[in-house]
């Protein structure tokens, strides 16, 4: 599946929403929970959530 998202930017290659890796899905994503993820995106947000504090997304 592939999608287009008007806050990637193509040349940093990054989130501009996020401020950083485009992980589709992940807190704060336009397509959070509009989504099924496979599994190996639920390990990588979930290590994310790990290495950023619950309140970070909620600025």
């Amino acid at each position: 599946m592939t999608f287009h998202c008007k806050n990637y930017d193509i040349v940093e290659d990054k989130c501009k929403r996020l401020h950083g890796e485009c992980v589709p899905g992940r807190r704060g994503c336009v397509v959070e929970g509009r989504v099924a993820l496979s599994e190996e995106l639920e390990k990588k947000i979930k290590a994310l959530d790990k290495q950023f504090p619950r309140n970070f997304w909620n600025r």
